[in-house]
């Protein structure tokens, strides 16, 4: 039995969507170096995937509604850190 959901399209429209299980995954650590030296890593990781039946966008290209989370590491120079 396949998995829907209903979501709302930007005109108000509703539309059946159908879960689409991931096949592969590479989910790579975006990495930002701030001003003062603090180093922020964060990835997206996806949770599930819905193609969405009937709505496509202007190239023609199916519309799928994502499910995700943001995983986020940071890693402050020692002399941030604050001592106990």
């Amino acid at each position: 039995m396949d998995r829907k959901i209903k979501v709302t399209g930007p005109d108000g429209t509703s539309y059946d969507a159908i879960y689409v299980p991931v096949r592969e995954s590479h989910e790579v650590w975006n990495e930002y170096v701030l001003e003062d030296r603090t180093v922020l890593r964060m990835k997206l990781v996806l949770t599930e995937v819905y193609r969405v039946e009937g709505w496509h966008d202007n190239e023609g290209n199916p519309v799928y509604h994502v499910k995700s989370g943001t995983v986020t590491a940071v890693l402050p120079p020692e002399d941030l850190k604050r001592t106990t």
